[in-house]
């Protein structure tokens, strides 16, 4: 077994210096800045403290919020806000779509809020979301990170019909700390998500926080589980507390062995996986569609 890089004291783990990332600067930076600002858009980017923004930008590239940037869920890892969102916009698909034309996105990135106080998720903003950005710009490829439906089944067909390259859906942690990571969704429901994503004919994707004191067992099941369900592409990265009111963390997991973790995950049938300390949902994305 390979070790982790576990620092053992009183108070908070220091972030270990593979964890250090540069200042958003540039001027690819301030032009995506400039075009998410006046479209009064969301971005993942902002909304959940992505250490990865400034290299994103800076290559023109940012993954789009859409349905609001308030969500129903109150998952212990996330720095999105919780709360009863109060708006639908249904005129956002269109500014999206503008957004990333004026980018000229080779490969754009989507999603989105928990919305459970729709009775259909927010599947109708999301398809048209995809409908859109295929009529101005067809020939970008498009990766929808949909939430959790809670096993309405015909929202899923909605958010994944309409055309996009991959769908994502995220496992976030394994299966003995899902009521605490994840407390308003089931292991085994989104699993069967990423199932019934990959039965419509999609290619499947899922990523997992590590550092959140799983063991190296439950990584190599939550693999074994994804795999089984017809996910064929995996990230892993590094959990970081976003502020002391959610879940500290229990290790720093090393670069090594995240390369292990990779190592694994083709061996157990993943067609890619991206694995490193700073690597998000949506890191590299663009390499994923194959």
């Amino acid at each position: 077994m390979i070790e982790l890089a576990v620092v053992e004291n009183s108070e908070r783990l220091r972030k270990p210096k593979w964890l250090k990332v540069k200042l958003p600067t540039g001027e690819n930076y301030r032009n995506v800045r400039q075009i998410v600002d006046d479209h009064k858009l969301h971005t993942i980017c902002e909304s959940g403290n992505c250490p990865n923004m400034g290299e994103c930008w800076g290559e023109g590239t940012a993954t789009f919020m859409i349905l609001g940037n308030v969500c129903t869920r109150s998952c212990s890892f996330c720095a999105v806000a919780t709360g009863r969102p109060t708006e639908l916009d249904l005129e956002e698909p269109e500014r999206v779509a503008d957004a990333i034309r004026l980018m000229k996105v080779k490969h754009a990135v989507i999603t989105s809020v928990n919305r459970d106080e729709l009775a259909d998720r927010g599947a109708f903003v999301w398809n048209k979301t995809v409908v859109e950005i295929k009529k101005q710009s067809p020939t970008t490829t498009i990766e929808t990170l949909i939430p959790d439906v809670k096993a309405n089944w015909d929202a899923l067909i909605t958010m994944i019909s309409p055309g996009q390259e991959v769908v994502s859906h995220n496992m976030e942690s394994v299966k003995r700390l899902y009521r605490l990571v994840r407390p308003q969704a089931k292991y085994e429901r989104s699993l069967e998500q990423i199932n019934r994503t990959k039965q419509f004919g999609k290619r499947t994707k899922s990523g997992v926080m590590l550092g959140l004191g799983e063991t190296q067992d439950e990584v190599y099941a939550i693999m074994d589980d994804l795999v089984e369900n017809g996910c064929d592409v995996l990230t892993l990265g590094q959990y970081l507390q976003p502020t002391r009111m959610h879940l500290e963390v229990k290790e720093f997991v090393t670069p090594e062995m995240f390369e292990h973790y990779k190592e694994i995950g083709l061996k157990k049938g993943f067609k890619y996986v991206e694995s490193g300390p700073l690597v998000r949902s949506s890191y590299h994305a663009e390499r994923h569609v194959f």
